[in-house]
């Protein structure tokens, strides 16, 4: 079974139009204003699901300043998974800064059954951080009680500048970890390099306990040789994110047979791991 724990979809309106949606959304405006960045619809999704053999996505939309654009794209991403149930497992986004936060959480959750909220992510530096805080402790709680799965941003804090890079560093990605205990976490883009403090003797291990790592965006921040490494340290917190539209997913599984993993290896990585998190039959 190959799951694909990271897909973006957007609706028609959003995707044909995307210029009306720059005013007062920044982040929206930073990372898709190009005409290069790809956006795409669930069709798309599931004509490429079926080209490069994925059993299953988690999708989600993205996370919107405005009520009115977020819950829009929730319940598109809702509509979709509902047209495609044997396909797509639901999350819904949310922005950790709204005082909507926890009512949009609780919503999708008791009426729809979502399975997960994200992408949740941060990607300027703000004095309301505590905001976002306080809303992500709350959200995990309703996930440990629900079972739901959260899915968060991070990013590696140097090396090279790219729409998008959070000015934060592991420290963040560290306290919602903590934050999130009890619940089940991944942390996208291999949690920022915070995977590899899972070797640390001391207080990480119960603390990353119920992390994930995703490979979300890995053939654009690191060399294939990761996979090898990271499954040394973590491979069953290891899940394939192919953060599509982003990047085609047959560029990670050609990577990890790069790497030299082993068969049992990138089963695990491709969708063994995720069956298990998500409670599918593998």
């Amino acid at each position: 079974m190959v799951i694909d724990v990271h897909t973006h979809i957007f609706p028609p309106e959003m995707i044909s139009g995307r210029e009306r949606f720059f005013s007062g959304e920044p982040e929206f405006s930073l990372l898709y204003s190009s005409p290069s960045s790809k956006m795409a619809g669930v069709a798309d999704l599931i004509e490429s699901m079926d080209s490069n053999g994925i059993d299953y996505s988690v999708v989600f939309g993205f996370p919107w300043r405005s009520d009115q654009n977020l819950v829009r794209h929730n319940d598109y991403v809702v509509e979709s998974a509902a047209r495609y149930p044997d396909r797509l497992i639901p999350f819904a986004c949310l922005d950790l800064f709204s005082p909507n936060c926890i009512h949009e959480a609780q919503r999708r959750i008791s009426r729809e059954g979502v399975a997960g909220f994200g992408e949740l992510a941060v990607y300027t530096a703000s004095d309301k951080i505590g905001v976002a805080m306080e809303n992500f402790k709350e959200l995990a709680d309703l996930c440990g009680e629900s079972g739901a799965v959260l899915l968060a941003h991070a990013n590696e804090p140097i090396g090279h500048d790219y729409p998008g890079k959070a000015p934060f560093g592991l420290d963040l990605y560290y306290a919602l970890a903590r934050a999130a205990s009890g619940a089940n976490l991944i942390l996208a883009h291999w949690g920022g390099g915070i995977l590899f403090y899972e070797l640390l003797k001391k207080d990480a291990p119960a603390t990353l306990q119920g992390v994930f790592y995703d490979t979300a965006a890995s053939p654009y921040l690191y060399r294939k040789e990761i996979y090898r490494t990271a499954a040394q340290i973590a491979e069953k917190k290891i899940l394939f994110g192919s953060d599509y539209p982003l990047i085609s997913p047959k560029r990670y599984f050609d990577e990890m047979k790069e790497a030299g993993l082993t068969e049992k290896q990138m089963a695990a990585i491709s969708g063994g791991n995720a069956a298990n998190l998500f409670g599918l039959k593998n």
